[in-house]
């Protein structure tokens, strides 16, 4: 499923205009990007949590050249599902 056509099924399901549910979901993104930035935790009940984790430098190989890199160490964004969506799967 893409952008277009989750907007598309919160529309239908919620009652409410396409535009208001890419409204709605835009704002839902950058609400959760704002969250994870400030270093919060988001936990939706029964569907999932997002969070931020740090993840150290290390060393990986150039595939092409065969020589080896250093990969800095970087924030990335996890996501737990819920029990609730875990069953659905």
């Amino acid at each position: 499923m893409n952008k277009a056509q989750l907007i598309d099924a919160i529309a239908e399901k919620a009652g409410l205009t396409k535009a208001d549910s890419k409204k709605a979901l835009e704002a839902f993104v950058e609400t959760v990007g704002d969250a994870l930035k400030s270093g919060d935790k988001v936990a939706l009940i029964g569907f999932g949590s997002f969070s931020v984790s740090e993840r150290s430098a290390r060393s990986g190989r150039n595939p092409q050249t065969g020589k080896t890199i250093t990969i800095p160490a970087k924030k990335v964004v996890k996501f737990k599902a819920g029990a609730e969506l875990a069953e659905k799967c």
